[in-house]
């Protein structure tokens, strides 16, 4: 039973932290440079996700979900011509990140609905346990 849960609240965590790099895409879509680096530009945020193939050999948990940011250096940054902006090349070219908010906003609703299935796994296996627990009753 408690497997069930386990796996579960690891695909929670997963799916948050996947929400959480979506929302930071969407609020650096209009910055010119990385603010971590400072000169850089800003790249987009990738949540790529795997088995958690450790937890197999302990007895008390499941086989959960991992997950990994990464970014997104294979796409084209998006370049317009701002000539007075502090960060514009010689070409009066300002580098912004390959973020497509639309593209954004699609994918958060599917970690969305990733959330409420992982909420309702972890409702089903809670309602198992107490069913049997009423059964040995």
């Amino acid at each position: 039973m408690f497997k069930g849960i386990d796996i579960s609240s690891s695909g929670l965590v997963a799916q948050r932290q996947r929400m959480n790099t979506i929302a930071g895409n969407i609020a650096s879509v209009n910055v010119s440079h990385d603010p971590n680096s400072g000169e850089s530009p800003f790249y987009r945020r990738l949540v790529t996700f795997q088995a958690d193939t450790q937890s197999l050999g302990q007895e008390r948990s499941g086989v959960g979900v991992k997950y990994k940011v990464e970014i997104d250096t294979d796409s084209e940054l998006r370049k317009t011509y701002t000539p007075g902006h502090p960060h514009a090349d010689q070409d009066g070219l300002v580098t912004y990140p390959n973020i497509d908010v639309t593209t954004e906003f699609v994918n958060a609703l599917e970690a969305g609905r990733a959330y409420e299935a992982n909420i309702s796994a972890m409702d089903i296996t809670k309602e198992m346990f107490t069913t049997s627990l009423r059964i040995l009753a």
